[in-house]
């Protein structure tokens, strides 16, 4: 193997230690919440997405240090890079360390005090409340979702937009919302590896049935709640408003499918958890795009 092709694939797996996608898409919710209070984009929103995908880099990568045990327990984490070998737990701990404070010092650069410290708190929140929760509770997730609405409300102070607008709570309760059925559908697929594994699991108190019932009632609050994202005024281009109510019936019509086959071993776990992916991804940016009609 070539020197180039080795920093690549030590690259690669360091890229998968900090979960880039999840991350980048926590940068993305902070951008949201940042163009959605300032109705426009300026060079702090830069250092802000930079300072948040850090962040969750680093709590990405503390959180496999923290679980690598129990992640070599079940087949779907089992290669993650900790437990199949490929990085040495203290070289992961030292790394999310290192970007959880360069994470920091970034959000310093915006000017915003408060920007550090609801960053911050996500990392205790996710990487202490959370993480050991879950070993106890197959309901942690409800109060670990919490740390999903704290990127937008990063973005939306750090826009000068203040706490009490009602806007930012209809904000971050979408992204509390969208986060719990999106995770669930994770339980409805492999909820006998976490049982193995010895983790809690709503599989373990639910039928498959009635958790998909559960799930698909959740999808439909998430769909509703993105509609109090135009009743709040925070997006206003008639256009994107009604965009916006098409998608959230697209969504809620995907999740009846999962319903009519909830039970089945075919069941379309797969396609619902992808069209919930990509609802919440339209959802940030058709309501970024509101921005620069304004």
């Amino acid at each position: 193997m070539t020197e180039t092709r080795k920093k690549t694939m030590t690259l690669l797996v360091y890229g998968e230690l900090c979960k880039v996608r999840i991350s980048l898409f926590s940068a993305c919710a902070a951008l949201t919440g940042f163009l959605l209070a300032g109705h426009e984009f300026r060079p702090e929103a830069l250092v802000l997405i930079t300072g948040i995908f850090f962040l969750a880099c680093g709590s990405s990568a503390l959180n496999q240090y923290q679980e690598w045990r129990t992640d070599s327990l079940m087949p779907r984490t089992e290669r993650r890079p900790i437990p199949s070998g490929r990085i040495e737990s203290s070289h992961a701990l030292v790394f999310s360390i290192t970007l959880i404070f360069l994470g920091s010092v970034t959000l310093l650069l915006t000017g915003r005090a408060v920007a550090t410290f609801l960053g911050l708190l996500a990392v205790i929140w996710y990487n202490g409340l959370y993480t050991l929760l879950k070993r106890k509770s197959a309901f942690a997730l409800i109060p670990g979702s919490l740390v999903g609405t704290i990127p937008p409300a990063i973005g939306w102070v750090t826009a000068g937009a203040p706490f009490s607008d009602p806007g930012l709570i209809a904000l971050c309760f979408f992204f509390f919302l969208w986060q719990v059925p999106h995770f669930w559908l994770l339980i409805l697929h492999y909820g006998g590896e976490y049982e193995k594994a010895g983790l809690p699991s709503l599989s373990t108190l639910l039928t498959h049935t009635q958790l998909s019932r559960i799930i698909v009632n959740w999808i439909f609050a998430t769909a509703v709640s993105c509609l109090f994202l135009s009743m709040s005024g925070i997006v206003v281009t008639p256009l994107i408003n009604y965009t916006l109510f098409g998608i959230s019936l697209w969504l809620m019509a995907t999740a009846i499918r999962l319903l009519r086959h909830a039970g089945e071993v075919t069941s379309p776990y797969t396609l619902t958890f992808r069209m919930i992916n990509t609802y919440m991804f339209l959802v940030m940016l058709l309501s970024s795009l509101d921005t620069f009609f304004i």
